[in-house]
């Protein structure tokens, strides 16, 4: 199974859930910044939630299948199209060889995921197929994606994502007569965040607290796959003594001198010099990736141990999802 690329769009990259073994040397855990979406279109074809999916970033991508494909897709930024057919997400496709598939945006985010049966077969690097763009390294030859670039499975499919195969395949595109719902994990249209305190919460005053648990707080276009700059309120803190740089990963919320908090995503460094005034919970952090400039976000103060449990909780519905699509296809 393979896809050439004729447009690539405005910023495409293999990802799978990310790097998380190296942030002692400094490596940033990269990966697909809506994890929920990327594992929903690999549950789709009968992957391995971690396998390497393609992030497309905003709609204008477009590509031609070499060979039949089983690819399923999912995220908020574009829906594919095939000539006047828009292709349904959040279910496997069958698409068979010399189809141009093209793309429309899609106003409800900003990310999209497509899985192939298999997963796309770029290396391991660090014990990861992201692609870090910061050094430039694994993903597909450490780069954006290209017009020309061909793309390919790799040759091993799982049996789940046979069996697929087999029941789908035939001489025009044919999809699942099921499908999943990102919505019924993360709604759209939810703007509230729920964050946990961070090591200098109580750093801020009691105002500054209460702003930002209570007001909104905007989405900057000086914002990428490295963290957000948010626009609202400034917080103030009440310690000016400076910070050594300590550790972030992904959802840290820093705040900048200036008191505009910092949402940090995806690519962000592993240390930082600023203040940690909350963390976004995993499970809310895809809300937070679907984000575009000019939405509004509210934070919700919750305990780490609710935080744990949702984690916990959203791992276990994924878990029981593939189960359920396993024993669709393969009873017994």
């Amino acid at each position: 199974m393979q896809i050439r690329i004729n447009k690539p769009g405005l910023l495409s990259t293999v990802q799978d859930l990310g790097r998380f073994k190296y942030l002692a040397n400094g490596v940033p855990v990269s990966g697909a910044m809506d994890k929920l979406s990327a594992a929903i279109a690999n549950i789709a074809c009968g992957n391995d939630m971690n396998d390497a999916v393609i992030e497309f970033t905003y709609a204008d991508a477009t590509f031609t299948a070499e060979n039949d494909l089983i690819v399923a897709y999912c995220g908020g930024g574009l829906n594919f199209k095939v000539e006047g057919r828009v292709l349904p997400t959040g279910k496997p496709i069958f698409i068979p060889k010399g189809t141009a598939i093209t793309s429309i945006p899609e106003t409800e985010g900003c990310r999209t995921y497509l899985a192939i049966a298999g997963g796309w077969d770029v290396p391991v690097v660090m014990g990861s197929k992201s692609t870090c763009l910061v050094a430039g390294f694994g993903g597909y030859h450490g780069r954006v994606i290209k017009k020309g670039d061909a793309l390919k499975a790799i040759g091993y499919k799982s049996e789940l994502s046979e069996a697929i195969l087999i029941a789908l395949k035939g001489r025009d595109i044919k999809c699942a007569n099921w499908s999943i719902a990102r919505d019924m994990f993360a709604p759209a249209d939810t703007k509230l965040i729920r964050v946990v305190p961070g090591p200098e919460f109580t750093r801020f005053d009691a105002t500054s607290i209460l702003n930002f648990l209570s007001l909104p707080y905007t989405l900057t276009p000086e914002s990428n796959r490295m963290g957000y700059r948010l626009a609202g309120e400034k917080l103030v803190s009440t310690n000016k003594a400076e910070m050594i740089s300590t550790a972030v990963t992904p959802g840290t919320i820093q705040v900048a001198n200036d008191g505009s908090p910092i949402l940090l995503m995806g690519d962000c460094q592993t240390t930082g010099g600023y203040p940690r005034i909350a963390q976004v919970t995993a499970v809310d952090l895809p809300l937070c990736a679907q984000l575009k400039p000019g939405d509004n976000i509210y934070f919700k103060e919750i305990s780490r141990h609710e935080a744990e449990m949702l984690y916990l909780e959203r791992h276990e519905e994924l878990k029981q999802l593939q189960l359920a699509i396993k024993t669709k296809y393969l009873p017994g």
